[in-house]
């Protein structure tokens, strides 16, 4: 009989991919797996994990509104329906273990997974829990962790600290290629900077760019801008005056391998998925933490670096003013950028989606 395993959650990049990585090294030990996604109606894990080549049943989960109490009148009805339906998939599908990343499908179905005695794994990305994982932690058997200090949310026996799974097509380019330069049409003798918003773009970093892009082009540097596709349009329109060749303007990058293989410095947001892949690439990284998120977990994040002397971090309040200018500095300060890689790297956790299987099975009947 072949192994049975759900994974559930996802919303966003950074719950999808640990999940899609703990899913593939489940199926490198276990090659004949069966392996169950469970999702949100209409979020991007529905599309996402197909692609990768997994089955994924959708709920009509959604998180509460804040702002507008009428409306959690249909949120509560969605979430009575989720929890019947994620009961079904158990009954069903009879999972070994269940295991959770976060957003809003996973809480109904690792609750449905307890209710049915099937051990379950959570896995918290970022430096602050989340609210789903938090009210799921008191029936984990597991919990698989990036940070330290998470037994300000966990209870401390059940805590493992594995670090983040990432895409592992990442560290199949070696730093510096050709083919990575080739790809762009960049030149290897000169510094490359990658300024990444997500794959939706962030208004914050795109309106600094563009603020920046006369002292962008006069710097005797590359740039690859990922602006998301809310913001291609703004930003293309803003850089054309420019006639920059050395500013590559995309709304996204499909080759993001070859992207960090060149990149000498790196303008991120500071979500957890995005520093474990600018930790075990070694990348000098300025962080603008997203305010705009739960908790501002972002911000703990990035500081869990910045305390290690790992990262530079610029608040999104300040970064229209202050975040080029610096990024500039610092690219052109050999001294600093190799300071940065050498102690981002010390904060790698390698092997995450392995050890978070290693996890799992001990707990398999």
């Amino acid at each position: 009989m072949p192994h049975k395993f759900i994974i559930s959650g996802g919303g966003t990049g950074g719950h999808i991919f640990p999940a899609i990585s703990i899913a593939n090294a489940l199926k490198r030990r276990f090659p004949d797996a069966d392996i169950l996604f469970v999702g949100a109606k209409g979020r991007m894990e529905m599309s996402r994990v197909p692609a990768a080549g997994y089955p994924i049943e959708g709920l009509p989960v959604s998180g509460f509104d804040r702002k507008n109490l009428l409306k959690n009148v249909k949120v509560l009805i969605n979430l009575g329906r989720s929890i019947l339906k994620a009961r079904g998939i158990i009954r069903r599908f009879k999972p070994e273990v269940a295991i959770g990343v976060g957003g809003y499908a996973s809480a109904p179905v690792l609750k449905a997974a307890s209710a049915f005695g099937v051990p379950t794994v959570l896995q918290e990305q970022n430096s602050y829990a989340g609210v789903t994982n938090k009210l799921l932690a008191k029936k984990a058997a597991a919990i698989c962790v990036a940070y330290e200090g998470m037994d300000k949310f966990f209870p401390a026996e059940k805590i493992i600290k594995t670090g983040n799974p990432v895409r592992q097509d990442l560290f199949l380019v070696k730093p510096g290629a050709k083919e990575a330069y080739d790809f762009f049409g960049f030149d290897p003798a000169k510094k490359t900077l990658l300024i990444v918003g997500g794959s939706l773009g962030a208004r914050t970093i795109n309106k600094s760019v563009m603020q920046f892009l006369k002292q962008l082009c006069e710097a005797n540097i590359q740039v690859i801008w990922q602006t998301g596709k809310i913001y291609i349009e703004e930003a293309q329109k803003a850089a054309l005056p420019y006639k920059c060749k050395e500013l590559l303007v995309t709304d996204f990058v499909s080759r993001m391998d070859y992207a960090y293989a060149i990149a000498d410095l790196v303008i991120s947001r500071a979500g957890a998925s995005s520093i474990s892949e600018l930790c075990l690439l070694a990348k000098p990284a300025v962080l603008v933490p997203s305010p705009n998120v739960a908790e501002d977990h972002q911000t703990q994040n990035a500081l869990a670096l910045v305390k290690y002397d790992a990262a530079v971090m610029i608040k999104d309040v300040e970064a229209q003013f202050n975040l080029i200018p610096k990024a500039i500095e610092l690219i052109k300060n050999e001294t600093e950028l190799q300071k940065l890689s050498e102690n981002i790297l010390k904060l790698a956790d390698k092997n995450s989606d392995e050890r978070i299987v290693d996890e799992i099975c001990k707990l398999i009947k």
